[in-house]
Parts: structure tokens; C-alpha cells; sequence
């Protein structure tokens, strides 16, 4: 099962709005949205919270990449989030995740016991290129108890 089945497959919330997961690796991941009218704004783009939804996916997607050999000691938990909406976004839209730490750091914290935290950075684009939003996703890895 690759990362994007699994998010697809536990997170109803990725379901719903029919993300594509195109690219799910330790130094990258990219979803994208398809363009959908039932989760249009007032304008007739994406809804502000439906792009959230795609960047913090994309952010999931990074983390579970890097991590997943974490998960049986230590569960992956979204700390923080902040957003930039910066043009319009019409279409599709495709939302790109890098992670802003070295998993090696972020692994030997845990192994010291401590609960490591780590930014995910986030742009999303329209079709043409054009970015419409950044985000920041700030993760942690709980140690199991």
C-alpha cells in the first residue's frame, strides 16, 4: 500500500475532497485537488479551507514518507498550521510539501526520548504555475507511552 493509499484509506476527510496523491517520498510530496464545484468559494475557486485541507494532506503525506518506520513507537501529530492565501486560485490546484528538517535529526531526538518537532513547508499552485498559498505545518512524533 503506498503512503497515498493509506491516507486515502484512514483520513475520510482526503476521500471527500477526491486529492490524488502524485508523489509521496521522505524529500517531497504533491497532491493535488481536482477542480470540484461543490467545494467552490464565493468566487468560483477552491474554498480557503478546502486548499487547507489539500496542504495539510500534502504535509501528512511528507511525514508518513519520512517517518513510517517511526510509527510503532511514536504517533505523528500536527502541532501548528499556518496559511497565506496569495492569489487566486481557480482549477486544479496542486499543493507541494518539503520537509524542513533532516529525518536523521528528527530520529535521534526521539531515540533520546524527547518529542521532537519539525516544520513542513507547503506551496500550492494553480495549473499555470502561479502560487496561490503557502502553509506551514508544524509535526511532532509522540512517543508512545
Amino acid at each position: 500500500m503506498t503512503v497515498g493509499d493509506m491516507l486515502l484509506a484512514t483520513v475520510p476527510m482526503a476521500r471527500t475532497l477526491n486529492l490524488e496523491f502524485l508523489e509521496t517520498t521522505s524529500e517531497r510530496a504533491v497532491v493535488r485537488m481536482p477542480d470540484q464545484a461543490d467545494y467552490h468559494n464565493h468566487v468560483g475557486g477552491p474554498h480557503a479551507g478546502a486548499m487547507f485541507t489539500l496542504a495539510e494532506s500534502a504535509s501528512g503525506a511528507i511525514v508518513i514518507a519520512a517517518f513510517g518506520d517511526q510509527l510503532s513507537r511514536a504517533v505523528p501529530l500536527a502541532v501548528k498550521a499556518e496559511i497565506g492565501y496569495k492569489k487566486l486560485a481557480m482549477g486544479v490546484v496542486t499543493a507541494t510539501a518539503t520537509l524542513g528538517r533532516p529525518v536523521a535529526e528528527v530520529v535521534t531526538e526521539l531515540d533520546a526520548g524527547k518529542r521532537p518537532e519539525f516544520p513542513v513547508a507547503i506551496e500550492i499552485q494553480r495549473a499555470d504555475g502561479a502560487v496561490t498559498g503557502e502553509m506551514t505545518v508544524v509535526w511532532t512524533l509522540r512517543p508512545n507511552a
